[in-house]
């Protein structure tokens, strides 16, 4: 008999949305001293809630032990970069951000977006639980405090007169167990006038494009539009305005404000809302349909790596993303079909995928093997590493990607 109970409407949870099995953290990379001891799995069993349709994960490992030391450095994706350096000119024109404004920053990693209000001399904040990555964005000069955001934290900054004309939130809320706590957090924090963004990656992508791979338990939520709508309104907050992003395989970006009768909102919103709704996402029959499609793509893959392997092909991988974990868990496959993966970030070279111990090499490693196929894991940069890793084309070499389709390039 399942007693878990929706993080946001605490109704009981009984409908599986996508069961992965059992899989280690995403992000718990083993080090060579490791390599003959246990490693933990955890379930990475999907729900979804009847009563608001939220899709969420139980919470088997807390955000304390996930984040308290990180891999994952924004600033070593040029793409990601160049999304930040637009944002920041965006909101600072829209908002009329100014030397007298404040920026708040949730989840600011190693200051990759905050540095370009630094360059405007925007006054800005960064809250980063992660220890290690903190300390990255404070040798960068960029103010930052280590610790975890909730409504507790906005209190102490509020009692410390610090409010925000801007919070942002990028990529964030997903990794929040306490939904509850968090947007109370952002209430709390948010000056009268002040606005909210909010970027997350948009259920209906990983739906329509079979992006199962962005399960893993640091991810506690998967959101629609609808269900974070719901979730904000409890707090008095609103939409205004939504933009559909690229980035993660396809976001959504919310702009949001206290909530005012007199608040102009933009018809993008009611828009979309209707576009999950004629997706199906206001149903619980479409989300109980998912996980078919993901057992055919599994079969689908499966076939395509052993008919290579067979024809003797050398097929090794780029990148070590947390979605390529899930999805080399989830599909069994091991260091017999995928020999090393390599990785343009420092701290990740040297140690071993969690789960499957395949090697990460530096990306020096493809000119010495000249493999036959280069398996493209964070498939959402997948034109940067196409264009980086060309050179692959002197030897026959091709790229392949997975998701949502097995597609050779």
């Amino acid at each position: 008999m399942n007693h878990k109970k929706c993080r946001f409407c605490q109704s009981s949870l009984e409908h599986t949305f996508l069961d992965l099995g059992v899989s280690p953290l995403a992000n718990s990379f083993v080090d060579s001293d490791r390599l003959n001891k246990m490693e933990p799995f955890y379930p990475l069993h999907t729900f979804v809630c009847k009563n608001c349709l939220l899709v969420q994960l139980s919470e088997f490992e807390s955000p304390h032990h996930i984040f308290n030391e990180y891999l994952y450095f924004s600033s070593y994706s040029s793409t990601w970069l160049l999304h930040a350096e637009a944002y920041v000119e965006m909101v600072t024109k829209r908002f009329h951000l100014t030397e007298t404004s404040q920026v708040i920053e949730i989840a600011s990693n190693d200051g990759y977006l905050l540095q370009y209000f630094q360059k405007k001399n925007i006054p800005s904040l960064g809250i980063e639980p992660a220890k290690n990555v903190a300390e990255a964005a404070l040798q960068k000069g960029i103010n930052t405090i280590s610790e975890f955001f909730g409504n507790e934290l906005a209190k102490e900054l509020l009692s410390e007169n610090m409010q925000a004309d801007l919070i942002v939130a990028n990529n964030v809320l997903a990794h929040v167990p306490n939904l509850h706590d968090f947007v109370a957090g952002l209430k709390t924090l948010l000056k009268d006038d002040g606005v909210i963004t909010i970027e997350f990656p948009h259920l209906l992508q990983l739906i329509t494009h079979k992006q199962f791979d962005t399960i893993y338990h640091e991810h506690f939520s998967y959101f629609s539009l609808v269900s974070v709508k719901r979730i904000l309104a409890h707090y008095k907050l609103q939409i205004i305005d939504v933009e559909e992003l690229p980035t993660h395989g396809g976001s959504l970006r919310l702009f949001i404000k206290h909530e005012h009768k007199d608040l102009q909102v933009s018809a993008r919103v009611r828009d979309l809302i209707q576009k999950e709704a004629e997706q199906g996402l206001d149903n619980l029959t479409s989300y109980l349909q998912f996980a078919k499609k993901i057992e055919a793509l599994k079969i689908d893959t499966l076939k395509f790596l052993i008919q290579a392997k067979q024809e003797n092909k050398q097929i090794v991988g780029y990148g070590a993303p947390a979605k390529g974990n899930t999805l080399l868990n989830f599909y069994g496959v091991g260091k017999e079909f995928l020999s090393y993966t390599v990785d343009a970030n420092p701290h990740k070279q040297g140690l071993y995928l969690p789960g499957t111990r395949i090697p990460i090499q530096n990306p020096e490693m493809l000119k010495e093997t000249k493999p036959d196929y280069l398996l493209i894991l964070p498939w959402n940069l997948r034109e940067e590493i196409v264009q980086q890793c060309s050179f692959i084309r002197e030897w026959g070499g091709k790229f392949l990607v997975i998701i949502p389709e097995v597609e050779v390039i």
